[in-house]
């Protein structure tokens, strides 16, 4: 049996094959973002749009860590916050306002990533944002929005100043709150968060040391030009970032696929 018969063998009855494989993907995420130690308990949370014509997506069961999530475990709701797949478990609240008002205007938004740690949340605190102190910061600065904090994100009504801020940026700090990233697939949402929460904890440890080195326009201008083109970045997360990823995830927490 290939390895692509076996994992169509794997597939619930109850959905298709392009489901389960989002499912494998983003259960994936949420342990890579435990690994890695980005996690806040059970809090924040990371969607993934199911692949078909509906809004639906996936988030996490609230209540479970997310080094413990599964594929079969990840609760499928529509855009009215309605459970659309059995669990034991409700999912928080807040993590529907602010993804369902990502995937309700982003037809590109495959995954939305949004943490609180502790220095992607003290730079999102700082009046002077994320700036591009170096090249780790400059994967991030060309297509970085900001959301201004309205207390926890509860009020439905904050959905449409969460897009509107957003629009077509992929990356975002939601100001006295934490990061946000959206990509095409799970793969580009988690590279687009590695790369913003480095950026993040760079310049806290750069701004420790005091003054900083400038950086010349001419060199930001010319990654910029160089780091936006989409399609780009999307390859090179699918087949160059993710594979070993999950390689990776095999090796020291596998069970995600379950």
């Amino acid at each position: 049996m290939s390895p692509a018969e076996a994992r169509l063998k794997e597939v619930p009855s109850d959905m298709s094959a392009a489901e389960w494989e989002q499912r494998i993907n983003l259960a994936a995420c949420y342990r890579l973002v435990a690994l890695y130690g980005w996690d806040d308990l059970v809090d924040t949370h990371i969607s993934a749009r199911v692949p078909g014509p509906e809004h639906h997506f996936l988030i996490n069961p609230y209540g479970l860590m997310f080094d413990e999530i599964t594929a079969s475990s990840l609760v499928k709701v529509d855009l009215d916050g309605n459970q659309l797949s059995k669990s034991e478990y409700s999912i928080n609240p807040a993590g529907f306002t602010i993804h369902s008002a990502i995937h309700e205007v982003r037809e590109d938004a495959g995954c939305v990533l949004h943490l609180h740690t502790v220095d992607g949340t003290a730079v999102s605190s700082a009046s002077e944002g994320l700036l591009p102190l170096n090249q780790t910061a400059q994967l991030v600065t060309h297509d970085l929005a900001y959301h201004d904090y309205e207390g926890i994100a509860l009020d439905h009504d904050e959905r449409p100043r969460l897009q509107h801020d957003l629009g077509t940026r992929n990356h975002m700090l939601l100001r006295n709150h934490g990061t946000l990233t959206v990509g095409r697939s799970v793969a580009s949402a988690f590279e687009r968060m590695y790369h913003l929460e480095r950026a993040c904890s760079m310049q806290v440890r750069t701004r420790m040391l005091g003054a900083t080195y400038p950086v010349e326009q001419l060199a930001i201008d010319k990654n910029t030009e160089l780091l936006s083109n989409p399609d780009r970045a999307e390859l090179r997360s699918t087949t160059l970032v993710w594979p070993p990823l999950l390689r990776k995830l095999d090796r020291v927490n596998p069970g995600y696929r379950d």
